[in-house]
């Protein structure tokens, strides 16, 4: 059985940090993209970060310059170290994964449909 499993979430102040973490466990695909997305209240879902199997990553606009996302194969976690966080990040964040579709493109990366499995979140709150 799939799981990810988020934390790492909280309460900062404008121009802060937070790593988050998503620990992976069950799935056997050799070829996947997993990824960060978040949805504030109100607000769909939309992809903030992913990176595939081979190493390619992808940002939102909004996040580029000031999130990274990572992965540590051996101990299948996936990292998101996000710096100078700003208000409008807060939102519940959430990492997923999929069964590589057969390509890559930022536009695939981000989009939240065709996930196989989600994580339940873990909430971000930036103040001003």
């Amino acid at each position: 059985q799939v799981q990810l499993v988020e934390s790492g979430g909280g309460s900062v102040q404008a121009g802060g940090s937070l790593r988050l973490s998503c620990a992976a466990s069950g799935y056997t695909y050799s070829s996947y993209c997993m990824g960060w997305f978040r949805q504030a209240p109100g607000k769909e879902r939309e992809g903030v970060a992913a990176i595939d199997s081979d190493g390619s990553t992808s940002y939102a606009d909004s996040v580029k310059g000031r999130f990274t996302i990572s992965q540590d194969n051996g101990k299948n976690v996936l990292y998101l170290q996000m710096n100078s966080l700003q208000p409008e990040d807060t939102a519940m964040y959430y990492c997923a994964v999929a069964r590589a579709w057969g390509y890559y493109t930022k536009s695939r990366a981000l989009s939240p449909t065709g996930w196989n499995y989600w994580g339940q979140g873990t909430q971000v709150t930036v103040s001003s």
